[in-house]
């Protein structure tokens, strides 16, 4: 009987250690997270810089101000601020600051010792949207295949991108605009020197992201800011080589200029003086436009394709590519019938003397065959030709680092019948209304965001789709191709279809990602030729 009270004490003693919150000690002072159901351990809102508020609106990050004791990391801290562009993006944030520069980590490591792999997530939203507390961004799925995952929180629009005048002069490294860049740079950062505390090891760090979050991993493998503070990169339809690339500083600060006359302020004083929601409603206004990033000399200190061109990115391992249905035909026809001749029409209308080019490149032999071509060519003007771009330029000057390209061809399901009324967004969200919605047609590709549930493993944390079990494989193979290319910068792994890199000269192999994953070559190589020649010209 004694033994068995003994017994139970031990047991129940063991019980109440393994419950015990996680903690893990950083530069900054102890974090404590908490432990999800699968065993990995969840530290949420973890500050990475000071609060960019006040004196701070429009600096480079700050650093955190260390605390005493033990500071708890339990939930998602605040989003960035942002105009509810993309209806709902499930964020489960803490509300919505202009404080709001935190990270989360998910990881797997019961010690400090483990130095496990590293994946940063960033975001997409156009530069104006998104959160890491997105549960299709969720690192515990990674976390369950012995990768330490983060997402990470940047400043989005006025807040991250505005420059001006006062700015660059105010500034030390007499740079403006950027800042959502700069914070990605200072989380990497962050990461070098506190990741080891979660089990991580601070040299085998990937970074990746979708769309925003994409071209953001091209822009860092790009500035000399972020240069050996990671070793491989994922892209997911984006880089800034063809979509929204920075202006020069001169032109980024006269939009700020525009921006202050608009908003009635003419000092930067007076600009810091203006409430963050005040702000951010400004933005709104009609006439008022998108704050691009810069060639500011310090973040870029040259426009990055002029960077990748010399080989002077980072030389790391990249896996990149872009999905089947980036942008709808619409795009390109209108509100016209999809026919050959109004396809033809619409392209010369697009392209001028370069249409008939065009026409040949992306050519449709019979009405049945437009809307496909001027879905590919939508796509490819919105954002594969960028990551085209981006491919092909580090198969070539990427200091022979391997470069993994991918196309991926899965159309999302139905949405869940308890939805409700319902309209899909261009960034995977749904608006909500109480009018009842003309069921939109399924569509016949995979669209912009459509991959990232399935490449993070979480089809399950998104309701609004129901999802089969042919989703399930496709995730299934689609994750454990990212997560072997960040354990090895190789994503081929036991029972996996053979997946080539892309060679710098010759033919170029892609993984088609769908339902049986297969390995294809380039058809199409002169339609990016083309659009590569015409962007040189602009």
């Amino acid at each position: 009987m004694l033994l068995a009270l003994q017994m139970m004490h031990v047991a129940t003693a063991q019980s109440k250690k393994t419950n015990l919150a996680p903690q893990a000690k950083t530069a900054n002072g102890t974090v404590e997270g908490v432990v999800e159901t699968s065993g990995v351990r969840a530290y949420k809102g973890i500050p990475f810089a000071a609060p960019p508020v006040g004196e701070f609106r429009w600096r480079e990050p700050q650093p955190v101000k260390n605390w005493n004791g033990i500071r708890k990391t339990d939930k998602f801290g605040p989003r960035a601020m942002q105009n509810p562009v993309f209806g709902d993006m499930g964020f489960r944030s803490n509300g919505m600051s202009e404080d709001c520069l935190y990270l989360n980590v998910w990881t797997p490591a019961k010690s400090a010792s483990e130095k496990l792999p590293v994946l940063v997530y960033f975001y997409g939203g156009g530069f104006v949207a998104g959160d890491g507390s997105e549960g299709r961004y969720d690192g515990e799925s990674m976390a369950t295949k012995g990768i330490v995952s983060l997402t990470v929180n940047y400043r989005l629009g006025v807040f991250g991108f505005y420059a001006s005048e006062d700015l660059t002069k105010e500034s030390p490294h007499h740079a403006s605009g950027n800042y959502g860049y700069l914070d990605q740079a200072a989380a990497l950062a962050w990461v070098k020197q506190n990741i080891a505390a979660f089990g991580g090891d601070p040299n085998r760090v990937t970074i990746a992201g979708e769309s925003a979050g994409s071209l953001s991993v091209s822009a860092l493998m790009a500035s000399p800011l972020s240069m050996d503070l990671f070793s491989a990169a994922i892209g997911e339809s984006g880089s800034v080589l063809g979509t929204l690339p920075p202006v020069p500083l001169a032109q980024a600060e006269q939009a700020g200029a525009k921006f202050n006359e608009q908003v009635g302020k003419k000092t930067l004083a007076e600009m810091r003086a203006i409430s963050a929601e005040e702000l951010l409603k400004a933005t709104a206004n009609a006439g008022v436009s998108r704050f691009l990033s810069a060639i500011d000399g310090y973040f870029f200190p040259e426009a990055p394709l002029k960077i990748f061109k010399a080989g002077k990115q980072s030389q790391v391992p990249l896996l990149a590519g872009w999905n089947s249905e980036e942008m709808n035909y619409r795009m390109i026809l209108g509100k016209e019938t999809p026919t050959l001749d109004n396809y033809t029409k619409a392209v010369q209308k697009l392209y001028g003397a370069e249409a008939d080019k065009v026409l040949k490149e992306y050519s449709a032999a019979s009405d049945a065959e437009v809307e496909q071509v001027a879905t590919d060519l939508a796509g490819d003007r919105f954002i594969g030709f960028g990551t085209w771009k981006w491919i092909d330029i580090q198969s070539k000057t990427g200091g022979g680092k391997p470069v993994y390209r991918y196309l991926y061809g899965r159309p999302r399901p139905a949405m869940n019948a308890e939805m409700g009324n319902v309209s899909a967004n261009l960034a995977g969200g749904v608006s909500k209304t109480t009018e009842p919605v003309a069921k939109a047609p399924l569509p016949k590709g995979a669209v912009h965001s459509a991959e990232i549930e399935y490449a993070m493993g979480n089809l399950s944390l998104n309701k609004v789709y129901a999802w089969t079990p042919e989703d399930h494989k496709v995730s299934a193979t689609m994750q454990e191709y990212f997560a072997n290319f960040v354990k090895t910068a190789n994503p081929n792994g036991k029972g996996l279809p053979e997946w080539l890199p892309v060679k710098g000269d010759g033919d170029a192999h892609y993984m088609y990602l769908d339902v049986n994953s297969r390995l294809e070559t380039e058809k199409h190589k002169g339609r990016y030729v083309l659009m590569d020649a015409m962007a040189a010209k602009d």
